[in-house]
């Protein structure tokens, strides 16, 4: 019943100890993985940039991504999506249809990033391009239209859910979860080897003093009867 209690803890643990081991490695290649994107994002933004204080424009980042939180866009755009949009260089290149994050001057968003579609286009006589744009979840358009320079970019595309790791990550429940707990669980597994090991390093000496007694025994007794 002991050694069935001994061996059933040892395959829990062990169980356990692979558990771990996965999630840490998944999370350590999620988390390189993120680094390697964001560096490398933040190399091309700022080589860009550089180009283009050089030539003397003063232009937005040419890469960058932000997190929804609000309902607008459902169900094309999902709250806690993060989309990852691009710089347009040029007012012509937009057209209806495309959904575009931009610092809105509405007075229901006004001074915030907001991602909507653009539903209508207008030039005014002075050549400057004025758009008019709605939340697919929205019975009406944006009260008051945008120029160009208010554009950050058009969306490349979303990554459904994501910004929820970010939400949990943020909160002292995440920091718990998926930080500590895993440590302290790792830490304590780590221990109980130590313990372990001492405490097998401490019985081998006793075995060592047994058969040296064993030994001097053997080698008394063979002397005894030599002299006899």
């Amino acid at each position: 019943m002991g050694d069935n209690l001994k061996r059933s803890n040892k395959d829990w643990l062990i169980k356990l100890k692979n558990a771990l081991h996965f999630i840490a490695t998944v999370l350590m290649y999620s988390i390189c993985l993120i680094m390697i994107i964001v560096f490398l994002v933040i190399v091309v933004n700022f080589v860009d940039k550089q180009y283009n204080l050089k030539n003397g424009n003063n232009k937005k980042d040419l890469f960058s991504a932000y997190t929804i939180v609000s309902p607008s866009m459902v169900p094309s755009i999902n709250v806690l999506d993060v989309v990852v949009n691009m710089r347009v260089n040029n007012p012509e290149d937009l057209k209806k249809g495309d959904i575009i994050t931009f610092n809105s001057t509405d007075y229901r968003y006004s001074g915030v990033l907001v991602t909507h579609r653009i539903v209508d286009i207008e030039k005014t006589s002075s050549g400057e391009y004025l758009f008019t744009t709605k939340g697919d979840n929205n019975n009406t358009p944006d009260s008051s239209r945008i120029s160009f320079n208010e554009i950050y970019g058009r969306v490349l595309f979303r990554i459904p859910k994501i910004g929820y790791i970010q939400y949990y990550l943020s909160s002292i429940l995440g920091w718990v979860a998926i930080i500590i707990v895993p440590a302290v669980m790792i830490i304590g597994y780590d221990i109980y080897k130590l313990i372990k090991t001492l405490k097998s390093g401490d019985k081998k000496p006793d075995k060592l003093v047994d058969n040296k007694k064993v030994k001097n025994k053997t080698n008394n007794e063979k002397k005894g009867r030599f002299r006899k």
